[in-house]
């Protein structure tokens, strides 16, 4: 079984242990598939890009990575809602997203997501990616994002959610 498959396995028994003992979850369950709420995150994700631009713009860039992440990850979120999932938890939702593209169930490069959350940290090692970038700048000191760096994020977030907004309407 793949690290993606047995990352959604416990995902799921994470959940379902959570929800036994207090009711709400902060892992994966398999939900009724729900095509206004994948519409949903992706307005969601929309926003965030535009907030992105916007501080951008005002010279707060140093807060463009995280709304970047956040966009990327509504898109996910959209995707995930299509095929029935809800996630609570980053992580998860990273899972169910690569395991979705090794079923060949979605078409979405993988080295598009590789850029935004590595699904094997040990693997990767310290790769730029815009969950690193995204705690640097929000956790860190440093006030302006390299317009070099703000230019690839906005790449990937529209290539991501532009993918996004195709995988929800098959």
């Amino acid at each position: 079984m793949s690290h993606a498959k047995n990352k959604v396995e416990w995902c799921f028994k994470k959940a379902e242990k959570e929800m036994g003992e207090s009711g709400r979850h902060r892992g994966l369950l398999k939900i009724k598939q729900d095509k206004d709420r994948a519409k949903s995150h992706v307005i969601k994700a929309e926003h965030n890009l535009k907030l992105m631009i916007h501080l951008k713009k005002d010279d707060f860039s140093d807060w463009c990575g995280p709304a970047a992440f956040y966009s990327v990850y509504h898109s996910l979120l959209a995707i995930l809602s299509k095929f029935g999932y809800e996630s609570r938890n980053q992580e998860c939702t990273f899972a169910v997203i690569y395991s979705l593209i090794e079923d060949k169930k979605i078409d979405l490069d993988k080295s598009m997501i590789e850029k935004v959350a590595a699904l094997d940290v040990k693997e990767s090692g310290s790769a730029a990616t815009i969950t690193n970038i995204r705690e640097q700048y929000q956790y860190g000191t440093k006030l302006s994002l390299e317009d070099k760096i703000y230019e690839e994020l906005l790449g990937i977030v529209k290539k991501i959610l532009g993918k996004t907004k195709e995988i929800i309407e098959e």
